[in-house]
């Protein structure tokens, strides 16, 4: 019996698996957005200083890169909430 199940579950798992392997690598590529992004400010910090950028200028980039940081942390606080009310539900069904 538990062959059989192994069968006909095997095509599932290997999708879960897959989904798994997706999510994390997007969680990556959020992770290392943000840093980047951390980065390219600190850029327009020192091109600032040195004067190789007016203060308008500097405005308009701060801004714009502190608006997609900014999205980042918005979509990494829901997926935490997402997973926090999942835990509460699959609680609630034990």
């Amino acid at each position: 019996m538990f062959l059989v199940d192994d069968i006909l579950l095997g095509p599932a798992r290997g999708l879960l698996w897959i989904f798994k392997e997706i999510h994390h690598a997007v969680e990556e590529e959020q992770a290392n957005e943000a840093e980047a992004i951390t980065t390219k400010l600190s850029e327009l910090y020192m091109m600032l200083e040195t004067g190789q950028m007016t203060e308008a200028e500097f405005d308009a980039a701060e801004k714009t890169l502190l608006d997609r940081l900014d999205a980042i942390k918005k979509r990494e606080g829901s997926e935490e909430e997402d997973d926090e009310d999942e835990m509460a539900v699959i609680r609630k069904r034990k």
